[in-house]
């Protein structure tokens, strides 16, 4: 997952793009951000998650906000104190997000941890519900079934840790109160001024959390892997630049409802991955969660997006 996958505020749709326009930029999201999280856990394989984590958006903000500077001069990327304050909140829960992902995912396969992840969209609709507005009786149900996934997900078997998956779910719901506060917040009106000063502010943030945490004495680059200094690489250009400019674009040109779809085919791409490469295994009790998630997300997008059809119902 990208810091400025769950930024992006509610916008109409337009009519002009084609489909095969449409469908190419989703299959960029869907392989992409589906293989993010196997990513992740090549990275951490050999790098320390956080310092590798806030690295990864420091980067990010470092390449995307004097690539604007230089098109439209430096008064484009400057904010007003109060979205400085935004960007840097937004930045703490999306990045701070996948740092808690990487941590995680040094004990939990990559396909469960997208899974987990997964629930995004459920736990928006919390805080919606938290925030007062009104939810329809099939929303909730639909809401309740994907929890029921989730705890399938999350009970450990044999002797194995609950800590981990929890991450996960933790991480989950940082990325989904970011998202929820993303367009009730004063960010940049720019999308790429609001996500270099996020990706920038809460890298810092990350990385400081590193060092403060210890990490600083786990820097070996001489025993960092090529695997982990690719996975590294690809979460940069990849899962923070490229994909987010196509669900930037799917944002301005297709309809939600088909955007959302994202939210999960995303687990579906990661566990399969996460079997073919990283050899992860996949338990019938996994399988079954995976199901019931799934399904409670497509059917919460479905619902939410019949009465309002213009407004992103997931990050």
């Amino acid at each position: 997952m990208s810091t400025a996958e769950a930024s992006a505020r509610p916008i109409l749709t337009r009519a002009e793009a084609s489909p095969v326009q449409v469908w190419t930029n989703l299959w960029i999201v869907y392989i992409v951000w589906g293989s993010t999280y196997l990513a992740i856990s090549l990275m951490v394989e050999t790098m320390p998650p956080l310092l590798s984590a806030g690295a990864r958006f420091i980067v990010v903000g470092a390449l995307v906000l004097p690539f604007v500077a230089l098109r439209r001069g430096l008064a484009a990327i400057k904010p007003t104190r109060a979205q400085l304050l935004s960007a840097g909140f937004v930045g703490l829960m999306l990045p701070g997000a996948n740092a808690v992902l990487s941590v995680a995912e040094q004990d939990v396969p990559s396909g469960l941890a997208a899974l987990l992840v997964g629930s995004i969209p459920l736990w928006v609709m919390v805080l919606r519900f938290a925030s007062g507005e009104r939810i329809s009786g099939r929303s909730l149900g639909a809401l309740l079934l994907g929890f029921a996934g989730l705890a399938l997900v999350v009970r450990p078997e044999g002797g194995a840790s609950i800590a981990g998956p929890l991450a996960c779910v933790g991480a989950a719901l940082m990325w989904a109160t970011g998202s929820f506060a993303s367009p009730r917040i004063s960010l940049p009106r720019d999308p790429l001024v609001s996500i270099g000063w996020q990706s920038m502010l809460g890298g810092l943030a990350v990385f400081a959390a590193g060092f403060i945490g210890g990490e600083g004495g786990d820097i070996h680059p001489g025993e960092w892997s090529l695997r982990s200094l690719l996975g590294l690489a690809y979460l940069i250009t990849f899962g923070s630049l490229l994909a987010y400019t196509a669900y930037t674009w799917l944002l301005q040109n297709a309809p939600i409802a088909k955007v959302s779809t994202y939210a999960y085919v995303n687990p579906v791409v990661a566990i399969v991955l996460g079997w073919l490469i990283n050899d992860e295994s996949i338990s019938g009790m996994m399988i079954a969660g995976t199901a019931v998630i799934v399904a409670s997300v497509a059917l919460v997008i479905r619902i939410e997006s019949r009465p309002r059809a213009h407004r992103n119902p997931a990050p």
